[in-house]
């Protein structure tokens, strides 16, 4: 049977402010999830709380490590210790074939993976320690096949997914050094674009809850067009 659901699950969105973070934060408190939503800018997370009742925000510099730690603070000190992870902080810039790949454009695209790395050790105990947390991330089909014009796209795109499963090693290697069973899993979900694939990540992520850990850990998950 299913351990558990996402209902009364503190879940942190980080780079809340898309049409992703809205979809989410929508889909997981309507699924009686705690939800918090962190970004950079504070206009748009108080127009993402208008949006969704009960939601709470968080500004936060995702790529300043100690900004970071101070959030981490504040949530445990507001909310409790978080039993899930959204990682949305993303972002394109691409094309001119090889010689058209940036080293701006690259640092631009790396803050997304930089993110990810602050996000992930700050909240890692938490979910560590929770019998039921889920970790996600967003990356590209890309990965599989990169393509010259995306390099810099494909290449941080990789990395992020080579952390999200070295998270998910990490929580099977804790629970088999404690004799336990899995309870945290790390998940990379795989898109082409997520224009007109908002709601179902945002589904897709709550519904990690209604899976064994162990069926979902290290797992890559593509995503498509559900109307294809």
């Amino acid at each position: 049977m299913p351990e558990s659901n996402v209902d009364g699950r503190l879940v942190l969105i980080a780079g809340a402010t898309s049409a992703s973070g809205l979809a989410a934060a929508r889909v997981l408190a309507s699924a009686g999830a705690r939800v918090v939503a962190v970004g950079r800018d504070a206009e748009k997370l108080d127009e993402l709380s208008a949006a969704v009742p009960g939601l709470r925000t968080e500004v936060c510099d995702l790529t300043d490590e100690d900004d970071v730690a101070a959030l981490a603070g504040r949530v445990h000190a507001a909310d409790g210790p978080v039993d899930g992870v959204l990682h949305l902080v993303g972002g394109w810039r691409g094309g001119g074939g090889l010689a058209g790949q940036t080293d701006e454009d690259y640092r631009a695209l790396e803050a997304s993976f930089t993110a990810l790395r602050h996000v992930s050790r700050a909240f890692d105990a938490d979910l560590r320690a929770s019998d039921a947390a889920r970790l996600a991330v967003v990356s590209s089909t890309a990965v599989a096949r990169p393509l010259a014009g995306g390099a810099n796209y494909a290449a941080v795109k990789a990395a992020t997914e080579a952390w999200a499963r070295a998270v998910a090693q990490g929580f099977a290697k804790g629970a088999r050094d404690a004799a336990a069973p899995l309870a945290a899993a790390s998940v990379v979900f795989r898109v082409k674009s997520l224009d007109g694939l908002e709601e179902a990540l945002a589904q897709r992520f709550a519904d990690l809850w209604a899976s064994e850990a162990a069926d979902v850990n290290d797992t890559i998950v593509e995503l498509t067009d559900p109307s294809l």
